[in-house]
């Protein structure tokens, strides 16, 4: 059976953002299917697209499953409401966020999933992060490596590494 190798961003920044980063880390580890390699860092950061909200704690699971996208993202969206995230405005607070970023060079546009994520090279939030575990992985579309999209990327908020790290 074939296992892809995939990357997860994770974000809080609402009550416990520590709390709910480790419980989704805990969740990761324990659904069936999905094997964590390990995680990045936890950095905080400033919000995105909304900067009017409180800042933010990410990070990025490196992980390999049998699964296709399609059928891990639902997996993820069930960890988000089992930790209770609320829906809230586009690029508002969320108590906890997992988003798929890439997945093993596949490029997947349909109506429930894209990958990789359509916003990841503007996001140093997601970059940095990704750098930090996998410098030399390559962009299925853009062929950069996330080195070079770090580098790259406009993005001007600020990404610093936290004390906190996911057990």
């Amino acid at each position: 059976m074939k296992s892809y190798d995939v990357f997860i961003g994770m974000g809080s920044n609402v009550g416990e953002r520590e709390t709910f980063l480790q419980r989704a880390a805990d969740a990761l580890r324990a659904m069936s299917d999905f094997r964590v390699v390990w995680f990045s860092s936890v950095y905080e950061t400033d919000p995105y697209g909304n900067t009017k909200q409180g800042k933010f704690l990410n990070a990025v699971c490196q992980a390999n499953t049998p699964l296709l996208p399609g059928e891990l993202l639902p997996r993820l969206r069930d960890v988000e409401r089992q930790l209770g995230r609320t829906e809230r405005e586009r690029w508002g607070p969320r108590e906890i966020d997992l988003d798929i970023l890439l997945y093993d060079g596949l490029v997947v546009l349909d109506a429930a999933v894209t990958v990789p994520h359509p916003e990841m090279e503007k996001r140093k939030f997601v970059l940095v992060p990704l750098r930090e575990i996998a410098p030399d992985l390559v962009h299925p579309v853009s062929g950069l490596t996330a080195a070079e999209l770090a580098r790259a990327c406009t993005d001007e908020g600020r990404v610093v590494k936290s004390s906190y790290h996911i057990r």
